[in-house]
């Protein structure tokens, strides 16, 4: 059964932070063109009044209110590269399986997103509010309403999640008489209807993957149960490496048919994959931002850690606010 976030308050618990929360002042923002927004008024103005600040990267925080089309102006554009990504599953133990990520790309404003729409799953993602063509004060732009189209990565309340990194070698072949989709927006797709590693992969094998705009990509999945993927296009192809051990991780080499020996000489990957080893892939959140730290780049934006069963998300941007996030879960 679906949880619902608006209802009765916000179900979505905000916890203990360690930076201050203010509301943006000031005239608003110019009142942009979205797309993609299905609410009434009463719903968009809940929506952009939720907004708040919550770091001086600058990061915001909303909770978006009603539906939205997810595919609105399906296939969109890939924003430019970012400079390098890290991400890893650590699935060993099963009560506590996470997923954690460096998001390294320049320094525009963000957005931690709470949606939950009516025919999907309730989940949180961050965003890149800059591709909306938003400003560092986005208050009162209606282009917010169109966040839902572009998470950068995010978790659902069915503990599946996703995010994405450069794979600037990669190529994807388009298959006949599949639809095309932005390669951000197949996470929102991904978020909104799959609950695990295995109906993700199904999302993304009927579309074909746009990277017009922008690099391409690959991703990394994991879900509750433990289960995790790398989702590549290897020559052409949409292949998928699920995971042999006690983890799973990905920065911005590829990885299908990689030797372990030469995957490791990615200074980022070694890291990651020495640290896993030695612990076995059993890490809780704390640990896992030390490690995501130790392959902190100069330009990485935030870090997250999303508990895959119990909805707790840390969100650590570069100035070093820390925020505590709960997704209700269900089953």
């Amino acid at each position: 059964m679906r949880r619902t976030l608006i209802a009765g308050g916000l179900a979505l618990l905000l916890l203990a932070t360690a930076c201050g929360e203010s509301r943006r002042s000031g005239p608003p923002a110019a009142a942009g063109s979205p797309t993609a927004s299905r609410q009434d008024p009463a719903q968009v103005e809940r929506t952009l009044a939720s907004l708040r600040k919550i770091d001086d990267l600058p990061m915001y925080e909303m909770t978006y209110d009603g539906d939205y089309d997810p595919t609105a102006g399906l296939a969109g554009s890939t924003p430019p590269s970012p400079f390098g990504c890290s991400l890893f599953a650590a699935l060993a133990d099963r009560d506590r399986p996470l997923f954690a990520r460096n998001f390294d790309w320049e320094p525009n404003p963000a957005l931690v997103l709470r949606t939950d729409p009516p025919d999907g799953y309730a989940s949180i993602s961050l965003v890149d509010i800059s591709y909306l063509g938003v400003s560092a004060d986005p208050t009162g732009d209606r282009r917010l309403l169109d966040a839902p189209l572009l998470p950068f990565d995010g978790m659902n309340e069915r503990g599946l999640a996703v995010g994405l990194a450069a794979d600037d070698g990669a190529r994807a072949e388009p298959v006949p008489g599949l639809p095309k989709v932005g390669s951000v927006r197949i996470l929102r797709l991904v978020l909104d209807s799959a609950a695990t590693v295995d109906e993700a992969v199904a999302v993304f094998r009927r579309y074909n993957l746009d990277f017009d705009g922008g690099p391409p990509l690959h991703y990394l999945l994991a879900d509750a149960t433990g289960a995790s993927a790398v989702v590549e296009f290897v020559d052409g192809k949409l292949t998928v490496d699920r995971r042999q051990g006690p983890w799973q991780a990905l920065t911005n080499v590829p990885t299908v048919g990689v030797p372990d020996r030469e995957l490791r000489q990615d200074h980022r990957y070694g890291v990651l994959a020495k640290e896993l080893d030695r612990n076995g892939g059993v890490v809780d959140a704390a640990g896992a931002l030390r490690l995501l730290n130790a392959v902190r780049q100069s330009h990485t934006r935030w870090s997250v850690t999303y508990g895959l069963r119990s909805g707790e998300v840390r969100v650590v941007t570069a100035g070093g606010g820390t925020r505590d996030y709960r997704l209700p879960m269900s089953d």
